[in-house]
C-alpha cells in the first residue's frame, strides 16, 4: 500500500463537536439489519448463471436488477424517474426548498464481480430512506437516491457513465465509442432506456447538489487488517486510460523465419512487462494492463494486431503525467528496436479528487459517533463521486473488504459492518443537512 494512502486522523473542528443529538435515539435504530441483509441477498441472486455475481452493463441481469431496485426505492418512498443518462434517480422532498442532498452508488459490476462493490451504497441508502420515514427524521434538504448507470468499465472502454452524463462529462466521442460486438454506447444508452440527445439538457451545475455522500466497500485490506469497521474518506484516486495498439504482419506460423517475423503478441508482451517496471518504481501510484486482444488469435498464425488498455491511478496527479510521459518514451523504445509501430491513444482520463474538507469533517465525526475507532483514509479506487465531485462537494464512508478482496466473487463484508456504515451514513446526512 503506497504511503501516502496509509490513514490519517485530521482534527475535527468546534462546530462539528458543538452539534446536537436531538436525533440520535432515532439514529440508533438505523437500520433494520436483517432487511439490509436479505436486501443485499436479492439483489446478488440477480446474476448471469454462467459468471457468479455478475450483472454486466446493458444486459437483461443488470435490467432486471434494475426493475428490483426501482421497487424497493418506490417502496421506501422515493419518487423515481430513468434520467437522460441512464441514471435510475430516486427523490423525496425536504422541509425546505433547497438543493438536494445526493446519497449513491451502482449496482453493474466487473465480469466475476462481487456481491457488495456499489450494492451496499445503494442499497444502504435506500435503507436510510425508509428509515428516515419510519423513525420521523424529515429534513430540511431534499433527499435524492441515485442507482449511477456503468461505474464500472463498459465494453465501450468508458467507465461511469452515468455519472459522467450528470454532470456535463459523456462527450459525443465518448457516446459514439463502440467495439466489434457492440453498437454505439449511444445506441446502448437508448436501448436501456436513456436519451443520448438530451444529455446535454439535464446536465447539473454547481450548486445544484447541495453535498453527495457515499458509501462503499474499502476495495483494500486497511480496514480488515486494522479490524476495525470504518473509516471516512479523504479523496479518490485519479484514474487514466489509454489504448495501446501494436500493428505487426499476421503471417503462417510453420514457415516464417524467427528472425524475419514481426509478431504483435511479442511486442505486446515486451511493453507489457516494461509497464510493470514502471509502475513499481514509482511510489504512491498503482498500474495494470488489464486488456488485451490479439488477432487473428489462432494458433497456427503469427499475430498481426494487438490492442491494450492501461490504466493508472494515483491520488497525485504529477504522479500519473509522470508514468504516462514514461510509458510513452519506452513505446517509442520498442517500436524503434522491434521495428513495428506502437501507438497509444488516451482513452478517458479522471482527476484525483479531495473531499469536502466540511464532509471530511462530518464523515469523521459520523463514524466515530458509530464507533470511536474509525480511521479516516484515501480511496485507490474509483467512484461516481468522482465524477460528481467536479460540480458538487463529496463525501464517503468505507467498511472493510475481507482480505482487501474484490472485483472477485470472494469479494465479503460482514453485515455487522455494513449496517454500521448505513448508521454512519445517516448521521452523516443528518450533519450535513444542518451544514450546507
Amino acid at each position: 500500500m503506497p504511503r501516502a494512502w496509509r490513514r490519517g486522523k485530521p482534527p475535527i473542528s468546534g462546530w462539528v463537536q458543538e452539534q446536537t443529538e436531538i436525533v440520535e435515539d432515532s439514529l440508533r435504530k438505523i437500520p433494520d439489519t436483517e432487511r439490509l441483509a436479505a436486501g443485499i441477498a436479492s439483489l446478488a441472486s440477480i446474476t448471469d448463471p454462467e459468471q457468479p455475481y455478475t450483472r454486466r452493463p446493458f444486459t437483461e441481469f443488470f435490467q432486471k436488477g434494475r426493475q428490483w431496485l426501482q421497487g424497493e426505492m418506490e417502496a421506501a418512498g422515493l419518487k423515481v424517474r430513468l434520467d437522460a443518462a441512464g441514471n435510475l434517480v430516486g427523490w423525496q422532498a425536504g422541509r425546505e426548498t433547497l438543493p438536494p442532498l445526493m446519497i449513491g452508488s451502482h449496482t453493474d459490476t466487473v465480469a466475476g464481480g462481487g456481491r457488495f462493490d456499489g450494492v451496499i451504497g445503494i442499497i444502504g441508502g435506500v435503507e436510510v430512506v425508509r428509515c428516515f420515514n419510519e423513525v420521523g427524521i424529515n429534513l430540511r434538504h431534499p433527499l435524492e437516491g441515485v442507482e449511477f448507470l456503468a461505474e464500472e468499465p463498459t465494453d465501450f472502454g468508458v467507465s461511469t457513465v452515468g455519472s459522467r452524463g450528470m454532470v456535463g462529462a459523456l462527450s459525443p466521442e465518448l457516446l459514439d465509442k463502440t467495439n466489434e460486438q457492440r453498437p454505439p454506447l449511444s445506441e446502448a444508452l437508448t436501448e436501456l432506456g436513456g436519451c443520448p440527445e438530451k444529455v446535454p439538457n439535464e446536465v447539473r451545475q454547481r450548486g445544484d447538489i447541495a453535498a453527495y455522500l457515499e458509501m462503499h466497500i474499502e476495495q483494500g485490506p486497511i480496514l480488515d487488517q486494522e479490524g476495525i469497521p470504518l473509516a471516512a474518506v479523504t479523496g479518490i484516486a485519479g484514474i487514466r486510460r489509454f489504448t495501446v495498439t501494436i500493428a505487426g504482419e499476421p503471417n503462417h506460423a510453420g514457415t516464417t523465419p524467427m528472425e524475419l517475423r514481426r509478431d504483435a503478441l511479442v511486442v505486446a508482451s515486451r511493453f507489457v512487462i516494461e509497464s510493470e517496471l514502471i509502475f513499481r518504481s514509482e511510489e504512491d501510484s498503482v498500474g495494470t494492463v488489464g486488456y488485451l486482444q490479439i488477432s487473428p488469435n489462432m494458433a497456427n498464425v503469427v499475430p498481426g494486431l494487438a490492442e491494450l488498455i492501461v490504466e493508472m491511478r494515483s491520488i497525485d496527479p504529477g504522479i500519473i503525467a509522470r508514468i504516462d510521459e514514461r510509458l510513452r518514451q519506452k513505446a517509442a523504445e520498442i517500436a524503434e528496436e522491434r521495428g513495428i509501430p506502437i501507438r497509444m491513444d488516451p482513452l478517458t482520463d479522471a482527476s484525483p479528487v479531495q473531499a469536502d474538507p466540511r464532509l471530511i469533517e462530518i464523515t469523521t465525526q459520523a463514524c466515530r459517533q458509530t464507533d470511536p475507532r474509525a480511521l479516516v483514509l484515501p480511496s485507490g479506487a474509483g467512484h461516481d463521486a468522482t465524477q460528481v465531485g467536479t460540480i458538487a462537494p463529496i463525501g464517503m464512508i468505507f467498511v472493510p473488504s475481507r482480505s482487501g478482496i474484490s472485483h472477485n466473487p470472494a469479494e465479503w463484508t460482514d453485515s455487522e459492518d455494513i449496517a454500521l456504515g448505513v448508521q454512519a451514513l445517516a448521521r452523516a446526512l443528518v450533519l450535513a443537512d444542518e451544514t450546507f
